[in-house]
């Protein structure tokens, strides 16, 4: 066995064990579900007994994963730096598992817009959180103030728009592949990329 077989071996063991225990489960609990004695799986997660296929595969099932997740190793970087644009005050970082997401910082210092028109209206979902100062959320026909800490979630297909109130105010967004791509149509539009959402 190579060093990196051994360090896969580990984490695979590691990995067991931390899946059992987020699931609140006993080594009992999950040996009942994996079919396995609780002394033959209290050894596979001390390593004191080999793992077998067939073992892994049961094992991934009773914890409601894959095979593929539960030996998959962390070979990507786990930092990722923001793509900044300066002249919209955002940073942008994308999300690897799922390269449909999109994470949105965005400092604002305009109100959201007066006219209705202002509002957009595209496929998808966002989510927001207030990082500090408050929000004015239009979104239908209703006016939402988020305050620092507090956010909020909605489908795109109500007409929306976002902005600052009594001071700036900063927010992280996350949107799917449909509400990043509505925004990105829209980037262009005067004075819309100031207040949307």
């Amino acid at each position: 066995m190579t060093q990196d077989d051994g360090e896969l071996d580990a984490l695979v063991r590691k990995r067991i064990r931390a899946l059992r225990m987020a699931q609140g489960w006993s080594l009992d609990e999950l040996a009942t579900r994996a079919q396995l004695s609780p002394s033959t799986l209290s050894r596979i997660e001390n390593g004191q007994r080999r793992l077998a296929l067939d073992q892994l595969v049961t094992l991934a099932r009773a914890l409601d994963t894959t095979l593929d997740q539960l030996v998959e190793t962390a070979t990507d970087d786990v930092i990722t730096s923001p793509t900044i644009d300066a002249a919209r005050g955002q940073m942008r970082w994308p999300v690897r598992a799922d390269p449909g997401m999109t994470v949105v910082r965005r400092r604002m210092t305009d109100p959201p817009p007066e006219s209705p028109s202002s509002m957009r209206a595209h496929p998808g979902r966002e989510w927001l959180v207030v990082l500090s100062g408050t929000a004015v959320l239009l979104l239908g026909n209703r006016r939402i103030r988020v305050e620092t800490n507090q956010a909020a979630e909605f489908p795109t297909m109500l007409p929306h728009a976002i902005g600052a109130e009594g001071g700036p105010c900063e927010i992280l967004g996350i949107f799917d592949r449909d509400a990043r791509r509505g925004h990105q149509r829209g980037e262009g539009t005067e004075g819309a990329s100031r207040s949307r959402g």
